[in-house]
């Protein structure tokens, strides 16, 4: 990395990495000192509490299938920021994310004088992207929320179409206890006559949601209603899917993904870009532009095969909502004869409820810390894996390089016939497939 790229990353983390604030008023201060980069391009704006990033993926994937120029705006990221701002499915390079840093920070700094408070690093990095794509320029950016939905600082776009990827209990202590209050902030991007792709739902999750779709004038297309999946067959590498759209049924479609999530991430974001590209009415797109599409869909950190003999796989589940869907795929399309976890998690997660879900399919736990200062100590997170494992399952490795290391040999021992058939998943959060990340590609 270049000494310039270092030093802007390093001030835009000095606003504080994790730092939250759930206001409007100064993004868009800042955005209207940019000249309202965000105007320059119509927008696919996605929320939801799992699937999220790995929609906005396919969705990126096939709208460059049929030849429309991307910008993707995701996160978080899991080894460089410039991730987060993905230009025809590449992201932004060095030099180009410093000359849009630089031309964002002095007007940045106007806004901090003026509020006497920081924009925070999520809006610094969320008004760069969509400079970046102004500047690009590029036909359609598809913008992945950061938390939430009404107050979060991608909510300036006020996009034609939207995405509701399947609602879960997270982020309580920020958006509610209950599936209504978390669905109705989520249903915030929702704007005036704007058209919702809809993923399948909890009655207590969709019930705010076309409350919200009513009340605006949004017209909805919902999973299991207008579009989803028909019939999905395991295959090597993935799947292959027949999916109903909007517009049409779209047979063969290679997804090269695990798990029935990641068919139905994909009716989402077929029906989104058949949406977008109908400007709103149901459009039949070129059937192998989308399995072209789908077919370079890459997800990393879900379900990623990142080593052989033995196995390992990155999987970013962070809550029981995800850990369900990680698990089911683990069941259904892998056959390990044994199967050590790596777990890190974050302290704010609901830890038990995870590892409850994780429990069956594995024959032991290594439990450690990743990199956030959010994380769960080691110690702690033992005991609440004790009461689910049992303590003979459960082992404590303080350091991710060390607890993956003893997963592997945990995986191998007392297997017969070589080490076929076993393997490692590390899993808990996206901070920890990120620091694995790290570990394994070096």
């Amino acid at each position: 990395m270049s000494d310039e790229f270092n030093e802007v990353n390093a001030e835009l983390e000095a606003r504080g990495f994790t730092r939250m604030v759930f206001e409007l008023d100064r993004i868009e201060e800042l955005l209207d000192l940019l000249g309202s980069p965000q105007r320059a391009y119509p927008s696919i704006h996605l929320t939801g509490t799992n699937g999220k990033t790995s929609t906005a993926r396919m969705i990126d994937s096939l709208l460059r299938a049929h030849g429309v120029r991307t910008g993707r705006y995701t996160s978080p990221h899991l080894e460089t920021v410039r991730e987060r701002i993905s230009i025809e499915g590449e992201p932004i390079d060095e030099r180009r994310f410093v000359e849009v840093y630089r031309e964002v920070r002095p007007l940045a700094e106007l806004v901090d004088a003026k509020t006497g408070e920081q924009l925070t690093y999520f809006d610094m990095t969320t008004a760069m992207a969509f400079a970046a794509f102004a500047d690009a320029p590029v036909d359609v950016a598809v913008v992945e929320v950061g938390l939430g939905g009404a107050e979060d600082s991608t909510n300036v776009l006020h996009a034609q179409t939207c995405v509701i990827t399947p609602i879960g209990l997270d982020h309580t202590e920020w958006l509610g206890d209950t599936l209504t209050d978390i669905a109705t902030a989520k249903s915030g991007i929702i704007h005036e006559g704007a058209t919702l792709i809809l993923a399948l739902q909890d009655e207590e999750a969709a019930a705010p949601i076309l409350e919200r779709c009513l009340e605006v004038g949004a017209t909805v297309a919902r999973e299991g209603s207008q579009f989803g999946v028909v019939h999905r067959d395991l295959a090597v590498g993935g799947q292959l899917l027949t999916l109903q759209g909007l517009g049409g049924i779209y047979e063969d479609v290679f997804l090269p993904l695990h798990g029935a999530h990641q068919a139905q991430n994909a009716a989402v974001a077929l029906a989104a870009v058949e949406a977008f590209l109908g400007a709103g009415t149901a459009r039949t797109l070129d059937g192998e532009n989308v399995r072209a599409g789908f077919a370079g869909t890459t997800s990393p950190g879900r379900l990623e095969r990142v080593r052989n003999a033995p196995t390992i796989l990155l999987d970013a589940a962070h809550n029981p909502h995800g850990m369900a869907a990680t698990v089911t795929a683990l069941e259904e399309e892998f056959a390990f004869r044994r199967l050590v976890a790596v777990v890190a998690m974050l302290a704010d997660k609901d830890v038990s409820g995870a590892l409850d879900l994780l429990e069956p399919v594995v024959d032991a736990v290594v439990v450690t810390r990743n990199s956030s200062p959010r994380a769960m100590p080691p110690a702690q997170l033992a005991e609440l894996a004790v009461e689910v494992f049992g303590e003979d399952r459960v082992h404590v490795e303080p350091e991710l390089p060390d607890a993956i290391e003893a997963a592997v040999n945990l995986a191998e021992e007392d297997v017969d016939a070589g080490i076929s058939g076993v393997g490692v998943i590390i899993t808990g959060s996206v901070i920890t497939v990120a620091d694995a990340r790290k570990l394994l590609r070096r």
